[in-house]
């Protein structure tokens, strides 16, 4: 993003009483559409900044835009790149489903986000390749210069199977951290969105982080595109 409209997001992220936990994937907190719902929308509400940015990814045009950048680097999905005026009229008169959703194949494509948080002191997101109805997801750090120390770690990783059995996760079923190796990290830095295609061997986590000295948040805003029938 442009570092006025960044930083005025991280300066305006929600507060961490707005957050629920969330054992089921590690030592997480969240707030979003099925996470205290309520909170979330009188947050987005309330907040010109955020409001703009989510009447944004609700749109065909966010969808659209981040099909046409993967196409554009090969990773063809299905969707190619963005619709003419011509087929967007016929997309019309033929029928199209609501705000921010798209047809791929079968599918209809929707576009959401939540506010993440780990806590430095032993924060984490277990091994895992995301639900079958992810698409493709987009984490993208919210932080301030000097917030974080890259000791506390927070990088996120990519995964392979040390048993080749588990290789195939489809159904996204979460693993043990003992279990994988780690092929890349990505380092936790301001302003950076790492994108994940969702495949059936798409192994990601976030190992558990060390900053008990100085507690402080992992914060990160993460998009999703989605399918549904």
């Amino acid at each position: 993003m442009d570092t006025q409209t960044y930083t005025s997001l991280v300066d305006s992220f929600p507060a961490e009483d707005l957050f629920v936990s969330l054992p089921k994937v590690g030592h997480k907190y969240v707030l979003s559409e099925k996470f205290n719902e309520r909170a979330y929308h009188q947050f987005i509400r309330s907040q010109p900044e955020w409001r703009e940015l989510h009447r944004w990814i609700k749109s065909e045009d966010f969808i659209e835009s981040v099909m046409e950048c993967l196409h554009e680097r090969y990773v063809d999905l299905g969707y190619g790149q963005r619709l003419s005026p011509g087929r967007r009229f016929l997309r019309s008169l033929v029928g199209k489903s609501g705000r921010g959703s798209l047809k791929l194949g079968t599918h209809r494509l929707n576009a959401r986000f939540e506010f993440s948080m780990l806590p430095s002191d032993g924060g984490h997101v277990r091994p895992h390749t995301d639900t079958p109805a992810k698409l493709i997801t987009l984490v993208i750090a919210m932080l301030r210069p000097g917030e974080w120390e890259p000791e506390f770690g927070g990088g996120t990783d990519v995964n392979r199977p040390k048993d080749v059995r588990q290789t195939f996760n489809i159904l996204n079923r979460k693993a043990g951290f003992d279990e994988m190796d780690v092929l890349h990290t990505y380092p936790f830095v301001p302003n950076q969105a790492i994108v994940f295609v969702k495949t059936f061997n798409s192994w990601h986590s976030v190992q558990p982080m060390t900053g008990y000295a100085r507690r402080t948040m992992r914060k990160t805003l993460t998009i999703n595109i989605e399918t549904r029938r």
